[in-house]
């Protein structure tokens, strides 16, 4: 999506940002660290892949954290989030009229309530999987942050679509 400048007439990009929840355990008797997917469905957006429990746009004025609890009660009925700042993604994808992004991705060890799908038109599944073994397919730059969480060297800033 673009704009024109109210200054200088010039049309630029709009950066939309997004806050994105992983939800992990520690696996069954010592097992790979687990992460909480949902199966994406009717929402327009890479329908039919595996993607973070929660997520979703951060509104005007919240702040990136706010939102990722907003969006972990939202979408999996959860509250008390400790939340732990992962990484901030820099993404584009040429192909799409809003094509320039920021994400900010957090991790969760512990929260209050059991995580459920609250909004069954958009999930189809909400399923624990080992980092070493995830479904197929993740929504592609969500797979990233998971490698680099699995590998536990996950930078700071990651960019996608470059």
């Amino acid at each position: 999506m673009t704009v024109s400048d109210p200054v200088t007439g010039k049309t630029r990009f709009v950066v939309v940002p997004a806050s994105y929840v992983f939800l992990l355990r520690e696996g069954a008797a010592g097992a790979d660290t687990e992460v909480l997917l949902q199966l994406r469905q009717s929402t327009g957006y890479m329908d039919g892949h595996w993607a973070a429990a929660a997520a979703g746009h951060v509104e005007r004025g919240e702040t990136a954290e706010a939102a990722a609890r907003r969006e972990a009660l939202e979408e999996v009925g959860v509250t008390d989030l400790a939340l732990t700042f992962a990484t901030a993604m820099q993404r584009t994808a040429h192909d799409l009229p809003i094509d320039e992004r920021i994400d900010f991705f957090f991790t969760a060890r512990s929260w209050s309530g059991e995580p459920r799908i609250v909004e069954p038109a958009k999930c189809a599944d909400l399923r624990w999987f080992p980092l070493s073994a995830l479904p197929d397919p993740v929504v592609p730059h969500e797979a990233v942050v998971l490698a680099g969480l699995r590998a536990g060297d996950l930078p700071g800033l990651t960019q996608h679509g470059f």
